[in-house]
């Protein structure tokens, strides 16, 4: 159902203050904003990924993905509108021993990849602000506002939590049989052009991120095109990003998805290897940070599915956890790499203070 926009999220207030679960979403480069309003406070799973409804995946493949149903939900959908104007007062957490544990961290990850045959392992981190009069629905429209490219999303499940992002990254796109992937990878300021240099480092990552992806769906794709390496700009970033295409042969978006989740921009190569060291040794649960997000089969509508980065978890007492992270294979540096998981931070930050 089609209404204005001080109706959508009027709507949608109201949904929250009830305690009911929705989602309300922006797609890269619509002009469109889509909700999805749970009739009741269940918590749906999907099992076989043949359901109609927003799936909300975790990092971990071990756990459950939650299932926002089309057939418990109410579709709202309103036009895109100007920025909202409110500027949120934030208040660092600081934990003393942060820079130091992180540094520690991509040290150790560091001398692992070099004694064992794992080739890269992401490590991220949490950090926790304090925010003066939380409001997710002028959050939301500023994300839009300053993401166009992005996917944006607020999700809230009274059961689960609130979560809101902006990400670069399409785990999948499905239409019939066509599917689109990509591999994203490197993370450099972005300095008012996106015409750079990058190192050897960078340029390894992309390539290791990208080799895996064309031989993990090998098997079930065909009619495989890979694109030239391109910069893209996500916000104040730039990243190296190749596009993946092809036809998928006789597989359902369940395996589909299993042979890309978590991919080697979240997680590391080999998978299992870089997965079983994270979940070891970074020292949090990641919960959805590094999950995947999106609407699965709708009708008449692609199948979209994004991966979780660029987010934030609104917690109790006016706490917001935000989540970053950074590859790390044999040649990274581990102050380098603490410095851009603060430039991270800054720009999700960003939106919050202006």
């Amino acid at each position: 159902m089609k209404v204005s926009s001080e109706s959508f999220y009027n709507k949608v207030l109201e949904h929250f203050n009830t305690k009911l679960p929705f989602v309300i979403y922006n797609k890269p480069n619509s002009n469109r904003i889509s909700g999805l309003l749970q009739k009741n406070d269940d918590v749906y799973n999907t099992v076989n990924y043949k359901e109609s409804g927003f799936i909300f995946a975790p990092f971990d493949v071990e756990k459950e993905a939650i299932l926002i149903p089309l057939n418990h939900s109410e579709s709202i959908e309103c036009y895109k509108e100007v920025t909202s104007k409110n500027v949120f007062s934030i208040k660092n957490i600081s934990y003393h021993s942060e820079k130091e544990n992180h540094i520690h961290l991509v040290e150790k990850t560091i001398n692992e990849i070099k004694n064992s045959e794992i080739k890269k392992i992401v490590i991220s981190r949490k950090k926790e602000v304090l925010i003066e009069d939380f409001d997710f629905v002028s959050i939301f429209k500023k994300l839009v506002y300053k993401y166009p490219q992005a996917f944006c999303y607020v999700w809230y499940h009274p059961k689960v939590g609130l979560w809101v992002g902006a990400t670069p990254e399409t785990l999948l796109t499905l239409n019939n049989k066509e599917f689109e992937t990509m591999a994203l990878a490197g993370t450099q300021k972005y300095e008012g052009s996106i015409n750079v240099l990058w190192g050897e480092k960078e340029k390894e990552e992309q390539a290791l991120v990208t080799s895996s992806i064309i031989e993990n769906i090998k098997p079930i794709a065909s009619a495989i095109d890979v694109s030239e390496v391109q910069t893209v700009k996500a916000g104040s970033l730039l990243h190296l990003k190749t596009a993946i295409k092809g036809q998928i042969e006789n597989a359902s978006i369940k395996d589909f998805v299993s042979s890309l989740h978590p991919t080697p921009a979240v997680c590391g190569l080999p998978m299992k290897a870089a997965k079983d060291f994270i979940i070891k040794n970074e020292g949090y649960n990641r919960e959805f940070y590094t999950g995947f997000l999106g609407a699965l089969n709708f009708e008449n509508e692609k199948t979209e599915l994004f991966v979780n980065l660029r987010c934030m978890q609104y917690v109790e007492n006016k706490k917001l956890a935000l989540y970053v992270g950074g590859g790390i294979t044999k040649d990274s540096n581990a102050t380098l790499e603490w410095d851009e998981t603060e430039n991270k931070t800054k720009t999700m930050l960003d939106v919050l203070t202006k």
